[in-house]
């Protein structure tokens, strides 16, 4: 997968130092009630990686619990050692250290660390090149359509439509997006009803399960919301159960989205060779850092699958940039508790970072008055 790399993926003029990872904790605005759990709070790996040169990459991770932000905060510690002294070329650095960890499994945190490892070669290939991230790899910069996914929980009809209504008022954004996995059915319906009633006429609605349901169920409720105009249904099962969800998209006018939990460029690849979804929305921190995501974006193109991105917007949006087949923003506010420029939204799309690199610079008077882990 080479060939359908950049220059910079494979050669570098910088040498790794260091690294310093820390992890702080970062409350939400909106808090996200899931199938899964309910979250006020994210545990955030933030990464500096220090070459000899003196040019510093940064990257940071979303790692789920504080459990996994210490073992991705150790693993990243570990992994930069281990290439201490060597080109900060991403592609090289990526393949000696997937073979030194194929015993351990490259899958959830190591891949985690991994893929954030990577994100910060690239932004310090960026930095020293004194272009955006997207710059470096080819394209020139441009806004994109971004959807609201910072709140719009499980929780009563009632106030979910008031929560609507503040989203939509906060950032004026194209499309919000919906958690489901009640109890019901109805629930469920009573819900994807509550926001369409109050969300202003253009603004369209995504729903995610967050693989809540055994296929019989999804099948069931996905057909009875199959009339509702929705822009996607998404992970309604198991996420890597590929042939029941190709028997949805068999069924289904509504498009089924997966791909947060793709572990790297081969998984996406077989997703979409089995016809699992219609559209796709990998994980940079989970598809392999930029480094996966180019090859994962490739892998879209070839299929002519529309491409979404999965959280950390301000790298995803250079990322995105790149994609051929690129759809959506996911849009979430976390890191505007830890950045000097957060994402900037302008006429419901998200427009990429001034300065060099992927746009991702530290307020250290922000941090010090963030909680830590560790």
């Amino acid at each position: 997968m080479t060939s359908r790399l950049p220059d910079a993926a494979t050669r570098s003029d910088l040498t790794v130092r260091s690294l310093n990872a820390r992890i702080v904790k970062v409350p939400l605005r909106f808090t996200l009630g899931t199938s899964a759990d309910v979250v006020r709070a994210v545990p955030i790996v933030l990464v500096d990686l220090h070459t000899e040169e003196g040019v510093v990459g940064r990257s940071y991770t979303f790692a789920y619990t504080d459990a996994g932000a210490l073992a991705i905060a150790s693993l990243l510690r570990e992994a930069a050692e281990l290439v201490r002294g060597q080109t900060a070329a991403p592609f090289a650095v990526g393949e000696l250290l997937s073979r030194r960890y194929r015993l351990l499994g490259v899958t959830g945190v190591v891949r985690m660390a991994l893929s954030t490892l990577d994100m910060a070669l690239w932004d310090a290939q960026a930095v020293a090149s004194g272009q955006r991230m997207c710059e470096l790899l080819g394209v020139v910069p441009r806004a994109v359509p971004a959807y609201d996914s910072r709140g719009l929980g499980l929780m009563p009809a009632a106030p979910l439509a008031d929560e609507a209504l503040r989203l939509v008022e906060d950032r004026k954004l194209p499309a919000v997006k919906l958690r489901l996995g009640h109890p019901t059915l109805a629930d469920d319906i009573a819900s994807v009803e509550a926001v369409l009633r109050v969300l202003p006429a253009g603004v369209g609605l995504m729903v995610d399960y967050n693989q809540a349901l055994m296929p019989v169920e999804a099948l069931r409720r996905a057909e009875a919301l199959d009339g509702y105009g929705l822009l996607w249904i998404e992970e309604p099962m198991r996420h890597d159960d590929y042939p029941a969800q190709a028997h949805l998209v068999e069924r289904l006018r509504t498009p089924i989205q997966i791909g947060e939990n793709f572990n790297g460029p081969a998984a996406m690849e077989t997703a979409l060779e089995a016809g699992a979804c219609d559209c796709a929305m990998p994980d940079v921190a989970r598809i392999g850092g930029v480094t996966g995501w180019l090859q994962g974006a490739a892998i879209a193109a070839a299929r002519d699958v529309p491409l979404s991105s999965h959280l950390y917007p301000e790298v995803s949006l250079q990322l995105l940039c790149a994609s051929p087949t690129a759809h959506w923003l996911e849009y979430v506010d976390w890191a505007d508790a830890f950045l000097a420029e957060p994402l900037q939204i302008v006429d419901g799309k998200a427009m990429p970072s001034r300065g060099p690199g992927s746009g991702i610079e530290w307020d250290e008077g922000r941090i010090a008055h963030l909680p830590t882990v560790g």
